[in-house]
């Protein structure tokens, strides 16, 4: 890596016990790809008093324990967590592979039931319904991070002219699986739960189930491929993947 590369993070405090790690103020994949290079390297050589690390689009949030970090108060908690990281920065860049990257394919059954704004996201994007298909199944997305509800992908690659904004009166009830757009963004509910994104399609996959061994079906750093399915196939697939 480039020494200029080297310099391009910031630390600052959360709190007493927490400390985010900026790596730049873009959203795109090659600040991801620093992002997982150093959230890697972190789970597999924690430092004293090392609780847990939340990755988002461009920064990593570490939280860790100040007494534990501190040796018992014989060093600052911030500064002596701030030298590890900045150790650790330095030693992840040095010894950085790229990892191999995992692609999933999501079918998707698009329009009718399953995607009850999928008519006015064409009528908004000026698009035809089968143009909104084919936009939203080329290529591949990549999944920045986790959040908002348990298995919820955030995915960054999605077409410009297929952006549409949130809707204004979020839904009460919204059914695992289906896909919607926000804003220039696209995503997959993985669990049955209020929210405000325009539907445009289902998925049969659960995305998030507690009693596998890995409960969310997709992480951060895969890549998505949507896949557009008939109704046939939908409730084929959802079948086999509920165990019915």
């Amino acid at each position: 890596m480039k020494q200029k590369d080297m310099q391009l993070f910031r630390l600052y405090p959360l709190g007493d016990s927490a400390i985010t790690v900026q790596f730049g103020d873009s959203i795109d994949r090659a600040t991801h790809a620093k992002v997982r290079t150093f959230s890697t390297y972190l789970d597999r050589h924690p430092f004293a008093g090392f609780i847990e690390q939340v990755p988002a689009y461009n920064t990593v949030t570490v939280y860790y324990n100040p007494w534990q970090a501190s040796e018992r108060g014989f060093h600052n908690p911030y500064t002596r967590v701030t030298e590890q990281l900045q150790y650790i920065l330095k030693v992840a860049r040095e010894n950085d592979k790229a990892a191999a990257t995992r692609v999933v394919e999501i079918p998707v059954c698009y329009n009718g039931s399953f995607g009850p704004d999928f008519e006015y996201v064409a009528r908004y994007t000026k698009l035809t319904p089968q143009e909104v298909i084919a936009s939203h199944t080329r290529g591949t997305y990549q999944v920045y991070m986790i959040g908002f509800a348990p298995g919820f992908p955030y995915l960054g690659g999605m077409a410009r002219k297929l952006a549409t904004p949130r809707k204004q009166n979020p839904r009460p009830r919204i059914p695992a699986g289906s896909v919607g757009i926000a804003g220039d963004q696209t995503g997959i509910y993985p669990i049955e739960t209020p929210g405000g994104w325009q539907l445009i399609g289902q998925t049969p996959l659960r995305l998030f189930d507690p009693n596998r061994e890995q409960p969310s079906l997709l992480q951060a750093g895969d890549e998505v491929k949507f896949v557009a399915i008939s109704e046939d196939e939908f409730w084929e697939r959802k079948e086999r993947a509920h165990g019915a």
